[in-house]
């Protein structure tokens, strides 16, 4: 606050508004803005709210207007001697400095509150930001786990991609054969339909007629020795012994010979 401003602020405690019309003024030094000072003056013994002091003189407390007419600045010191004149204004001004100085004192307080409590922030944030590295230096390092996790997993599933490609195209030609073989086993199952009458047929050799066996489907048995794949057998495992043999040429061209393997 400079010397040339007009406003000085009021001392009570949480309000420090520029007092503008009335103010209460003390003997101790301190001001008032009229809200204030007539709500604590008004009581009996007046106590400042500033420094509590008591003020039980008559003049301890004065109502002043801060803006007084003309009129009146020209009689509140007329007709008093230079030296009274001149001790009122040294009073006046010193009530002045020391409003000045109290603002000043108040001023640097403030500040070095808001300074200790920036440091703190200060402070309180250095930490978060260390919190915040260390939180990104372990989020990286496991971003970079899960990174790596997620190349072996996808190095596995190529892999498996691989054999089941593999295994379909060996399924596919497993299917093509059972066809081939099904297909077989169809053709021999008609030409033995041909020469199998029902309910018997007659066995040329013993001249015995036997009974007719259901045609069952193909049944692929384990590879031998040799590696050649796999066969099949459409005779039951008690007739297995058992073949038709025909002697006739003719008979050997229209029907092929079911061996035993």
């Amino acid at each position: 606050m400079s010397v040339s401003d007009d406003a000085i602020l009021c001392n009570f405690p949480k309000c420090w508004t520029k007092l503008s019309g009335f103010a209460w003024v003390t003997v101790c030094s301190h001001v008032f803005c009229d809200q204030h000072g007539s709500g604590e003056f008004s009581l009996s013994p007046a106590i400042c709210p500033a420094c509590s002091s008591a003020l039980s003189g008559k003049w301890d407390v004065v109502r002043t207007d801060l803006s007084p007419s003309e009129g009146y600045k020209a009689m509140v010191l007329a007709g008093l001697r230079p030296d009274i004149v001149l001790d009122i204004s040294a009073r006046a001004l010193a009530f002045w400095s020391y409003q000045v100085r109290q603002e000043h004192m108040y001023q640097q307080y403030s500040l070095s509150r808001a300074e200790a409590q920036l440091k703190q922030m200060e402070k309180v944030l250095n930490q978060q930001n260390q919190s915040r590295e260390l939180e990104l230096t372990a989020m990286r390092g496991e971003i970079a786990s899960l990174k790596k996790v997620m190349e072996e997993y996808k190095w596995k599933y190529n892999e498996v991609s691989e054999r089941l490609i593999e295994r379909n195209k060996q399924y596919q030609k497993l299917q093509a054969l059972y066809e081939s073989l099904r297909l077989r086993n169809m053709v021999v199952g008609v030409g033995e339909g041909d020469t199998l009458t029902q309910p018997g047929y007659h066995d040329y050799n013993t001249g015995a007629a036997r009974q007719a066996t259901p045609q069952r489907s193909p049944q692929f048995l384990p590879a031998g020795l040799d590696g050649d794949g796999r066969f099949f057998s459409c005779l039951e495992a008690d007739r297995a012994k058992t073949f038709v043999q025909f002697n006739s040429s003719s008979r050997d061209r229209a029907w092929p010979l079911v061996k035993k393997h």
